[in-house]
């Protein structure tokens, strides 16, 4: 005989009764029966909202994702839109990704708001999450949904939930939705919809949204640059298909080489191990096609197009990969040369960014002059800036993570703007014979020398999330007091809410939300970072290094040596 904890057991037990269909208690038996430990898994807790909302394993039980927890879900996010906005006629838009079941999942979720009386706005087929924040504001709706479990591997799916404004739920508004789900009995979710409350949306919201991303992502950049740049594209199987080819043909980008074989969207991502830009064996066959193709620049999105991965000729003429860092301080400088040569400028702008992405943002911001916002790791909190400071204008906003946002049209990083950007940056630049490479190069020059790495560790299931526990436990309980040599000056603990200045042991508040995020400041400009993922079973470590070039001939070098010396000493 198995044991299994009673507590999960009586989980277990309400999942076999009539209020679950035939095949979902026949699956829990076989489970019971055969998969003890894979029964304990899904049914130990209930899934929770993390940095980009609900993301977990499909298949049946709490902590999964089904047409159950789902319609648990929108049961509760329903109550709260009646309780929120007595009154008023209700409307919500949901999209969807290329994942397994999201356009079945879709459909359930937009079958149990229309039973509850609430108009629905459904995309008909899969479309880029970027889509349906702009969609959210342009329909006037009270909020939006999305079917997506972004970059993670095949088994999972997500359900990400936007407010109004089209940013994603942000403190308070999260645990009070929350608790009006955890309120709801699954015998109380009502899935009878009225398809007469069901609209679907096609190629009109497809081509406003079009139009918006051109606008927004275009410079005046002339058309003999745009002729003259070789782009190869690849979707890696994702919804970024349906818009980002047709964005960069109306924006004059007509020398495009799709990767062909990734091009269909499937939820199996068959040519990748993982779908996910910010992984380089990700574009190798879009590497591979752009050597052939003689290409300039190479650009891959995760499958619900809100992420970009970019590749450039170095100066020997290869393709190397940006990481999210680089690719931020591309796109920030030039955004602000821009604005700055059209006049734009009158105070009343700002930049956005995240407390584990490169400080060399801030660094440019100030040099023009422009306002410099922080927040913490997910683009909900730069869509919370553009909410909280309605005088103050979003220029653009990003994080290392790949993901980038051209003003506030979106208010979730947009991978489909972040492309026509990229390309009219490395247009602009291989007309004045250089590239976009040696942009970032001459940015070093001007700003200092700065570079980052990202290091994770995965831990699955409950014993993993108990490891990264303790991992985070034994850094606030044994804090670093030297890194490489030199003196930690400064600890900010975001789970406690406060900033620790190690020199004169003085102790400040954190005007930021609370988190479980952990930062270490060295004398020498470094940078530690420690956070659990928000959305997969992760740790992750972020090392920011710096110089300022004076003392060295290959600075770079020197801070890839460095970090290396940082991950051996922390055992990373």
């Amino acid at each position: 005989m198995i044991y299994v904890d009673p507590k999960i057991l009586e989980r277990v037990n309400q999942w076999l009764t009539p209020v679950f269909d035939i095949e979902t208690q026949h699956t829990i038996k076989e489970m019971i029966a055969y998969d003890p430990e894979g029964l304990e898994d899904s049914f130990y807790k209930n899934l929770e909202f993390g940095t980009g909302g609900m993301r977990g394993i499909m298949g049946v039980g709490d902590n999964r994702i089904n047409k159950y927890t789902l319609g648990k879900n929108t049961q509760g996010l329903s109550n709260y839109l009646k309780k929120t906005f007595p009154g008023e006629s209700l409307k919500v838009a949901i999209a969807y990704d290329c994942r397994h079941n999201s356009k079945t999942l879709a459909k359930v979720v937009a079958d149990v708001f229309s039973a509850n009386n609430i108009k629905v706005f459904l995309f008909s087929d899969l479309r880029p999450t970027p889509e349906l924040s702009f969609a959210v504001r342009e329909l006037g709706c009270h909020c939006g949904i999305v079917l997506t479990a972004s970059h993670n591997p095949p088994e999972y799916n997500g359900y990400k939930v936007y407010w109004q404004d089209g940013g994603q739920l942000v403190p308070p508004q999260d645990s009070e939705i929350i608790a009006e789900i955890n309120a709801i009995q699954y015998g109380n979710i009502n899935f009878e919809g009225k398809e007469e409350l069901i609209e679907y949306m096609d190629e009109a919201m497809d081509a406003t949204f079009e139009a918006a991303s051109v606008r927004n992502g275009s410079f005046s950049t002339q058309q003999a640059a745009k002729n003259e740049l070789k782009i190869v594209f690849t979707s890696l199987h994702g919804t970024s298909i349906t818009m980002i080819p047709r964005v960069l043909e109306k924006a004059g980008y007509n020398n495009v080489s799709v990767v062909k074989e990734q091009s269909k969207p499937d939820g199996d991502f068959p040519t990748v191990e993982s779908p996910n830009p910010e992984e380089p064996a990700a574009l190798k066959m879009a590497l591979e096609l752009a050597e052939k193709e003689g290409a300039d620049i190479v650009i891959g999105t995760d499958p619900d197009c809100d992420r970009l991965g970019i590749a450039v000729r170095d100066d020997k003429g290869e393709l190397v990969l940006l990481n999210g860092n680089q690719a931020m301080v591309v796109m920030t400088h030039f955004l602000l040369d821009q604005w700055k040569k059209q006049e734009r400028f009158n105070g009343n702008q700002f930049v956005a960014s995240t407390i584990v992405s490169t400080p060399m943002v801030k660094v440019i911001a100030e040099s023009f002059g422009v306002k410099y916002m922080e927040g913490l790791t997910g683009f909900k909190w730069i869509a919370k800036m553009v909410k909280d400071h309605p005088n103050l204008e979003l220029i653009g906003g990003g994080e290392e993570s790949f993901g980038f946002m051209v003003g506030d049209f979106v208010r979730d990083k947009d991978a489909v703007t972040a492309t026509l950007l990229a390309c009219e940056i490395a247009a602009v630049q291989k007309q004045k014979g250089g590239s976009m490479f040696s942009y970032i190069r001459e940015l070093y020059k001007e700003y200092g020398y700065y570079l980052e790495e990202l290091v994770s560790f995965v831990k699955k299931g409950k014993k993993g999330a108990e490891e990264i526990q303790a991992m985070m436990r034994s850094l606030r309980e044994n804090p670093l007091e030297t890194i490489d040599g030199s003196k930690v000056i400064r600890v900010e603990d975001y789970q406690a809410g406060l900033a620790t200045n190690c020199e004169d042991g003085s102790v400040s508040e954190i005007d930021i939300p609370k988190s479980n995020v952990l930062i270490y400041y060295t004398e020498d400009g470094s940078k530690i970072a420690a956070r659990p993922s928000g959305t997969e079973p992760k740790i992750k470590f972020y090392m920011s290094v710096k110089s300022d070039g004076a003392d060295s001939d290959s600075p770079m070098e020197e801070l890839q040596k460095k970090i290396q010396r940082i991950k051996t000493e922390l055992q990373l």
